[in-house]
């Protein structure tokens, strides 16, 4: 398997700072992949476009550009300079992000993502190929009616660049395996995964004539090692929260796609009953409803035994790039994390 992490250059000038450090020094580790995130934070571009600069080896991925911030042609645009710039290491990750973002924030419809997706991969690629763009789909025609007339980019890409789409939802899913060239998941318990996830993407991988090896699986995980009993139970109950609020607070008050892929794999009930607590303003009251098992069995979190254990199962399931989110409380504790994650990915 290979290595990954995701970073987020949002906060003040300080926090900026040691995240640039942690991206820097998880590749001085060996990290093969650091994706870097959009939300509603800082944008990923520039930061990606700063990384490049300041990295020589690892992959650099967009982790995620959201669909229908950007049009499809600025989307590839941005795609062909961050990999001209890194030399080839720019990887394109585009998700649909969710209505509370997209409508929300930036006041987009988030109507038909799964073709605004899928339209927006095939005119990305038509740009890299070179020629002049020419589409008409549901959702994009290019060019508008009128007096306009096809173009192209005059940039080049000098480099194949794969792409990645983020998707959890089962038409998405099998969308991904038909088009992309990566997966970026999460909320994923390989125990549940074969009908959670796997069997749509293969779905789509068949229906394109590909297989699981024509897909790089990216899944993630927080990654914290206990020293003992103590120890972990801290770590499992500070990670509730985070879960609770994934299971609450994601999304819109209808759609909440995190919780949707909790509830495929077996904790319907329990996530269902989360996000009721959660909407009703009882957050301490839905992190304690939120179970060990799902804590333990979402994450990379225990002895380094157990963690050892758990990566054999997301190697066996079918993960090819683990997705490290390394805990600590201080930048040199979370590459010590990192690096001891790093290298038991290695020897598994």
């Amino acid at each position: 398997m290979r290595t990954a992490t995701t970073i987020e250059l949002s906060g003040d000038s300080e926090k900026v700072a040691e995240t640039v450090t942690l991206a820097v020094e998880a590749e001085k580790l060996g990290l093969d992949v650091c994706w870097v995130a959009e939300a509603w934070g800082a944008d990923a571009p520039s930061a990606l476009g700063y990384l490049a600069a300041r990295t020589t080896k690892m992959l650099l991925g967009s982790g995620i550009l959201q669909v229908g911030t950007r049009s499809p042609v600025l989307v590839a645009q941005t795609a062909m300079t961050l990999s001209n710039l890194s030399h080839g290491r720019f990887l394109l990750g585009l998700g649909a992000s969710g209505p509370q973002v997209i409508e929300g924030l930036h006041g987009v419809s988030f109507r038909r993502p799964l073709a605004r997706t899928a339209e927006t991969v095939d005119i990305v690629r038509q740009v890299f190929a070179g020629g002049k763009v020419s589409y008409s789909g549901r959702e994009f025609q290019i060019p508008r009616p009128g007096e306009a007339v096809p173009m192209r980019v005059s940039n080049a890409a000098q480099h194949d660049i794969p792409i990645y789409l983020a998707t959890l939802s089962a038409a998405m899913l099998r969308l991904t395996g038909k088009i992309a060239d990566g997966w970026l998941g999460t909320s994923f318990v390989p125990e549940g995964a074969g009908a959670a996830y796997f069997a749509h993407l293969d779905a789509g991988l068949a229906s394109a004539g590909r297989t699981r090896a024509d897909l790089d699986v990216c899944q993630g995980a927080e990654v914290a090692f206990a020293a003992d009993e103590d120890a972990l139970r801290a770590m499992v109950a500070a990670r509730k929260k985070e879960l609770a609020f994934s299971l609450g607070g994601m999304g819109s008050s209808r759609t909440n796609f995190y919780n949707q892929a909790y509830s495929r794999q077996g904790w319907a009930d329990v996530a269902a009953a989360v996000r009721e607590r959660w909407r009703s303003g009882d957050r301490d009251g839905a992190a304690q409803l939120v179970t060990d098992d799902m804590v333990l069995g979402t994450t990379l979190i225990g002895t380094e035994e157990m963690v050892r254990a758990r990566l054999a199962v997301w190697r066996d399931a079918g993960i090819t790039t683990v997705r490290l989110y390394p805990a600590g409380d201080t930048l040199a504790a979370k590459l010590e994390t990192l690096g001891r994650a790093i290298e038991l990915v290695r020897q598994t």
